[in-house]
């Protein structure tokens, strides 16, 4: 499970639209990297509307938003259609990324064990470097703390 001031782990995905998405398309640019169990789920919405209404601002403080979660491509390409998202959005279909990140976890609902997505979210500098980390996400209030941590940096 990576920390602040380690590198984040390299990675490319399927996305939205077709074609990939790389860590090393960004070099020099920061990336907020946000992880989320499901599409059109409704806090996974609210939060893919909220970065999506903030992007010009992301993209002015020099940073670029991209979703994960473990849907595929054509599920992506129906959310951002769906809720007209202007955001990246990843497939990491293998959990890699997830695994990776530290996100991959056990989950309990009604007591029922399973494995899933923890929504979480990573600030990642120009250089790499992780400088902020938010675990287990509460959607309300998430967007402009990220915001202001990359305006920070």
């Amino acid at each position: 499970m990576p920390d602040i001031g380690e590198k984040a782990p390299s990675f490319t995905l399927p996305r939205d639209g077709g074609g990939t998405v790389s860590l090393s398309d960004y070099a020099g640019k920061a990336v907020v990297l946000y992880f989320y169990p499901r599409d059109d789920t409704p806090g996974c919405t609210k939060e893919s509307i909220g970065f999506t209404e903030s992007a010009a601002l992301f993209d002015a403080a020099g940073a670029v938003v991209v979703g994960v979660s473990k849907d595929s491509v054509k599920s992506h390409d129906k959310f951002v259609a769906k809720h007209n998202l202007g955001i990246v959005l990843a497939s990491d279909e293998n959990e890699t990324l997830c695994e990776d990140m530290g996100v991959w976890v056990e989950k309990n609902m009604y007591g029922k064990k399973y494995m899933g997505i923890e929504r979480a979210t990573f600030l990642i500098d120009g250089a790499g470097v992780i400088q902020q980390i938010w675990r287990k996400v509460k959607v309300p209030g998430h967007v402009d703390a990220v915001l202001d941590a990359v305006k920070a940096l």
